[in-house]
Formats: C-alpha cells, sequence, structure tokens
C-alpha cells in the first residue's frame, strides 16, 4: 500500500482580508463555558471497533450554534442595524438547520430580522427536470414553513453574484449567512457573491452538512476511513447535539416583501426545459416526506425496515434494504444529524444494523466531503493517489475485450446483462443500487479507451440521471471504484492494474444476479406504462 500525500491544496477565498477563521475566544458568538454546560457530563469512552461506532450518550438540546461550525469569510464592520440574510443554498430545510438557527441566533442578539434568500441558477452541472422539480417542490414546502415562523423567503433567478449582493444593499444587511459545500461550483458561487458584497458586511459560513464540521474533523486530506474514523468519533459528543427549537424572530421582517411564487409555473418550465431526463414519482420531495421516509409508520426505514438493513444494504434484488435517504440527504430536505440522533434510539434493539447505519451516515458520507473539501481535482485522474495514477496509465493502452463509446452505455447496449439492468435502473428510477454503482463504474473502466474517459462517462452518467447526483458521495463513489480513492492496491491484472476488480461471477456468488435483473425489468416496465404517450 502506498501512501503518498497527493500534495491536498487549501482554498481560500481570493475576497479575504485574511484566511477564513473558525469562531473561537472572544470571536465566538457563544463563550465556551456555556457550550461546556450544555456537554455531556460522563461521556463513554469512544472506539474504533471495526468500523463501528459504538455507543454516545447525547446532549438534551444546545441552546446555541457550536463556534466551531462557523467560518468567519469576511468580518466586515458589524453593523449594529441591518438584517441578517441567510442565503440557502445546500441544506434545503426549515428544521434541523445549524445554518438557520445561527442567522435568528445572531439577528435576536443584535435586535434585528432575518429573511432567507434562495437563488435558482439556469443551469447546474447536468441537472435536469428530474433534480431541479425533486428541489423546487421540496423548497416551496421550505418557503410555507418559514411564513408560520414569520421569516420571509426570497428566491431569485440567475446568477447569485448579481442577485444577493443587490439584495443585500437594498435591505441594508449588516450580517450574510451562507451554507457550506466543498465542490468547485458552490465555492465558486461563494467566492463570486463574497467579491461583490459591501465591505460593511459581514460574510459567516456554516456547516449545516455534516455532524461534524469539515475543518474540525479533519486538517487534511484523509487517505481512508481507517484514518478519519476515529477523528469523527472523538468529535461527537460534541457536536452530535439535539437540535433547539427554532421559534419566530423577535424583530418583524420591515423591509421589501417577498415576491408571490408561482411554484406550478416554476416547476413546469423547469420540467419542460429539462424533460429528457423525466421526474420521478417514487420519492415525494420535501422534508416532511423525508421524515416519513425516517421514521413513519407505515413504510419507515428506522421504524419498519431498520433490522434487516446489515445484511439486506448489499444486495440489489432487496432494495428494501436500503434507507432510501440519498435524495433527501442530497438536496439538504433532512439532517443527517437528525438521522444519526434518531437512529442512535434504535441501537438497543438492532445494534449491528444501527452500527451499519451510523458507519456509512457518518464517517463514509463524511469521508466523502473531506475529500472534496482538500482534494480540488475531486473529479479527475489528478485527484487519484499516485499509486494510482501509475498503476491506470500503465495499463491504459492494454488491449480491452469490449469497447462501448458514451452514447453506447447510455442507452445500455453492452454485452452485460447485469450491468446494463444497472444503467436502466439508474436511466429510468432515477436511483441505482449502492452496490451496482460500483460493479457499473468499474465495468466502464473495463470497457472505455482509458482511465481518464471512463471517469469522464461514469460522472457525465451519474450526475444526470441520479436523484443524487452532483454530491461529494456520487465523485468518491465513481473515484474508488476507478481511480482506487480510500481503497488500497489489489493485485496487478490487464486494464485495471492494482485497482480492485469487480466481476459478474463474483456478483453470483454475492447476491441473486437473476432475481436483479428481473426487478429491474418489471421496474423500467412500469414506468414506461405510466408515462404519458408523446
Amino acid at each position: 500500500m502506498h501512501l503518498k500525500d497527493p500534495r491536498p491544496l487549501d482554498y481560500n477565498f481570493a475576497c479575504f482580508k485574511k484566511p477564513a477563521m473558525i469562531l473561537t475566544g472572544k470571536e465566538a458568538p457563544v463563550a465556551k463555558r456555556k457550550l461546556a454546560e450544555e456537554k455531556i457530563s460522563s461521556t463513554k469512552k469512544l472506539k474504533d471497533n471495526g468500523g463501528e461506532i459504538r455507543e454516545i450518550n447525547i446532549v438534551e438540546a444546545a441552546k446555541e450554534v457550536h463556534p466551531g461550525r462557523i467560518r468567519v469569510l469576511r468580518e466586515g464592520i458589524e453593523r449594529k442595524s441591518g438584517p441578517v440574510v441567510y442565503w440557502m443554498s445546500r441544506d434545503q430545510r426549515s428544521r434541523d438547520n445549524w445554518a438557520l438557527i445561527y442567522a435568528v441566533e445572531r439577528a435576536n442578539k443584535t435586535g434585528n430580522s432575518v429573511a432567507i434568500a434562495f437563488n435558482l441558477v439556469d443551469q447546474f452541472l447536468e441537472a435536469q427536470a428530474r433534480h431541479f422539480g425533486f428541489m423546487l417542490r421540496g423548497l416551496r414546502e421550505v418557503e410555507q414553513k418559514l411564513k408560520v415562523m414569520a421569516i420571509p423567503f426570497f428566491l431569485f433567478q440567475g446568477k447569485p453574484e448579481d442577485n444577493i449582493p443587490n439584495f443585500l444593499e437594498r435591505c441594508g444587511a449588516s450580517l450574510l449567512v451562507m451554507d457550506f459545500s466543498p465542490l468547485r461550483i458552490g465555492r465558486l458561487w461563494r467566492e463570486n457573491v463574497c467579491n461583490r458584497v459591501p465591505d460593511a458586511i459581514a460574510v459567516h459560513e456554516v456547516d449545516a452538512h455534516n455532524i461534524v464540521p469539515v475543518w474540525k474533523a479533519s486538517d487534511k486530506l484523509e487517505y481512508s476511513a481507517r484514518t478519519i474514523r476515529t477523528k469523527i468519533q472523538k468529535q461527537l459528543p460534541e457536536y452530535l447535539v439535539q437540535f433547539p427549537d427554532v421559534k419566530a424572530p423577535d424583530q418583524k421582517w420591515i423591509s421589501e416583501p417577498p415576491a408571490d411564487i408561482n411554484w406550478d409555473a416554476l416547476i413546469d418550465t423547469v420540467v419542460r426545459k429539462g424533460a429528457e431526463v423525466p421526474e420521478i414519482h417514487w420519492c415525494e420531495a420535501g422534508e416532511d416526506a423525508a421524515m416519513e421516509v425516517l421514521l413513519g409508520k407505515k413504510n419507515g426505514f428506522l421504524t419498519t425496515r431498520l433490522k434487516n438493513y446489515s445484511d439486506g444494504r448489499n444486495d440489489p434484488s432487496k432494495p428494501a434494504g436500503l434507507s432510501g435517504l440519498s435524495p433527501y440527504l442530497h438536496y439538504g430536505q433532512i439532517s443527517s444529524q437528525r438521522c444519526a440522533l434518531e437512529a442512535h434510539g434504535f441501537r438497543k434493539v438492532y445494534p449491528k444494523s444501527v452500527d451499519a447505519f451510523l458507519e456509512e451516515m457518518v464517517i463514509r458520507r463524511e469521508l466523502a466531503e473531506n475529500f472534496c473539501f482538500y482534494q480540488r481535482h475531486y473529479d479527475s485522474l489528478q485527484g487519484a493517489w499516485e499509486w494510482a495514477r501509475r498503476t491506470l496509465m500503465d495499463h491504459a493502452s492494454d488491449k480491452r475485450e469490449h469497447i462501448y463509446t458514451k452514447e453506447q452505455l447510455e442507452k445500455a447496449q453492452t454485452v452485460d446483462p447485469l450491468w446494463n439492468a444497472s444503467q436502466l435502473e439508474m436511466v429510468y428510477h432515477g436511483k441505482m443500487h449502492g452496490f451496482m454503482r460500483m460493479y457499473w463504474a468499474k465495468k466502464i473502466l473495463e470497457w472505455t479507451r482509458g482511465p481518464e474517459e471512463a471517469l469522464t462517462i461514469a460522472i457525465y452518467l451519474n450526475d444526470k440521471y441520479e436523484i443524487d447526483g452532483r454530491d461529494p458521495n456520487g465523485y468518491v463513489g465513481c473515484m474508488w471504484s476507478i481511480c482506487g480513492v480510500h481503497d488500497q492496491g489489489w493485485q496487478e491484472r490487464p486494464v485495471f492494474g492494482k485497482i480492485r476488480y469487480m466481476n459478474y461471477a463474483g456478483c453470483k456468488r454475492k447476491f441473486n444476479v437473476d432475481g436483479y435483473i428481473m426487478y429491474v425489468n418489471q421496474l423500467v416496465t412500469n414506468i414506461k406504462n405510466q408515462r404519458p404517450v408523446t
């Protein structure tokens, strides 16, 4: 195993007068003494037991946002008057949202009002009707829930670097609160907005997406789950706390009122524009639907399906074995912290399944965040470790038994019925089983002219069809399968080199391949029959 560091690259916005700083000491919005009062009085020691998260005592509820979750991107002059604006982007929910909680907290402390702004861009990577429709239906629910809390919701369309700074100036804002994302496009948006925001306005970034904030979990690019697991586990008692209730801000919004949003017309427009990849109907959008998937009495993951998770999650022929939460996590319609808190309550009944679920929800998910945060080449061969790049290039010219074009792969026109089924599941259902994603990507490496082309095609298809595409988990999944990221070197073989190999025979030993293919074929037939004839 080779452990050479691939030179993780630091990101600091050009608009910073000094590097982004985490709130501590005098700069913290709440004193460490108060935080200490919220901590666990006696926490059981966390151990790395074969990759499982063991018993944790959960704090009743935090009263304020942990300062380690916040980064000051610009100090501003801290105006005493002027609204606090939360630019919602990645975490699209009204409950269990640390960024929203922080915005209301700061507004109440300074005697100001709060508003939420969301900027809808015209294009976002490979996003189509499937993705924009799901997102907008969820945001419609967010707007309604914020109305009950007396917090106005502003929806802008176009470039965020134009809309957000202009809105801040019009309403005389004193503080801009932003969501965190490790992805390149999100960083670019935040940098451009930060460059356009008047110097008087402070800009703070809140990691409401991870349980342990990515910059606190580790200060470097981690090699694998093994190297980051203990770092995260040690900090869970401090960050895995219950959420405080968010009430209406003390001060009412008196600036410009939000424009009425014709959600039906807006959704109809994006669905028509992105009709090449239609919406899915098995997964209802919104934070209420997300909580139903997590805890619903009828078919909730924790309440009815958790007991089979540890054994069934790696069996593609048993789709009910998965949690079904990834679309909601991707769009921020549910908090991973809420999922972990609720799952922990079931641990005495289903310890094996809860440990497996928390390993995926916390460790693996936040490992992907770490990779995309510290490795700017998270979606290219340059982002692979040196040993993986070398072995892939050594075998790039190896003879392939089959070579397929991107178009052939997209249409599932290969000799492998198992691979074709996985591709069709993604195209029509919008969600490929997690185990099949590994096999699917590795076969693309085997069937294309080289690793760069394989990675490009895998990411293109994933982002275009997966309802949870354009996500750190998706990029890391492709990089693990094709470039050996977070993995180790294996026995060398043609085409793959030392990258882990998977084949049809291995899948047949692991699960009912024929049953999975039959399931997908029936699924595709049902979806085709439900679609209107054009």
